[in-house]
């Protein structure tokens, strides 16, 4: 491999100045409704949140912040959609996206999304599921598809085989010194960002980098995968 591995951050942008950041992003951009703009910088604290576990899981990965919410954590199907374009035609390897949908009706957009990235020798992570009811597109066939579980130790993950297969992390960013990990954010999104390490942890062993479930499920190296 020429280059190291890049993983982009659907979420909510990177303020690099926040103690947790070991570096900034390398590259990155906001999508909004009219198309792209420069700059990424986070209002809201969840996308620095994940780029900072990122960072410390995957310290070999080049991360790019895509900013797609802004005053809160909701956005537009367009955006998204615009978001994971950008992240085709910018040769992402891992694509972090931080958000799901229960709307039925967006199905066959994520599918021709989902085909695009994998045609791209790439891959999406995304939720599963959230409270039991299935999310999009991280329930669809070429999507890695992850839920939460606070009882999985950070470097660990845990292989869900009934039905179709999913991967389940701790829910938890980084710890925050003198504070509960109880009182700190929690959420499947976190969940998320742990496969994403894991995935680019190995990505040079992944047979086939477009599909990564299967290297998973088997074990990757001094991982711990069970069902």
């Amino acid at each position: 491999m020429n280059r190291r591995v890049r993983v982009a951050m659907l979420d909510s942008g990177v303020f690099a100045n926040n103690a947790h950041i070991r570096h900034p992003p390398h590259g990155g951009v906001t999508i909004v409704s009219e198309g792209e703009r420069p700059g990424f910088q986070d209002t809201l604290g969840h996308g620095t949140a994940v780029c900072a576990l990122l960072q410390q899981m995957a310290p070999e990965a080049d991360l790019f912040a895509v900013k797609i919410f802004d005053q809160r954590l909701a956005t537009s199907l367009s955006i998204v959609l615009r978001a994971i374009e950008w992240c085709v035609q910018e040769q992402m390897d891992v694509i972090n996206l931080s958000l799901g949908t229960s709307n039925e009706a967006h199905r066959e957009s994520f599918l021709a999304a989902i085909a695009d990235v994998q045609s791209h020798h790439a891959v999406l992570v995304s939720a599963y599921d959230l409270n039991g009811t299935l999310m999009l597109p991280g329930s669809l066939p070429g999507v890695v598809g992850v839920v939460e579980d606070a009882g999985c130790p950070r470097e660990s993950y845990r292989v869900i085989r009934d039905g179709p297969v999913r991967l389940a992390a701790c829910p938890y960013p980084l710890n925050i010194d003198g504070v509960p990990r109880e009182r700190n954010l929690r959420g499947v999104s976190f969940s998320v960002a742990h496969i994403s390490a894991q995935i680019a942890r190995s990505w040079t062993r992944i047979p086939n980098p477009s599909d990564p479930l299967d290297y998973l499920a088997r074990g990757a190296p001094m991982l711990l995968s069970d069902a």
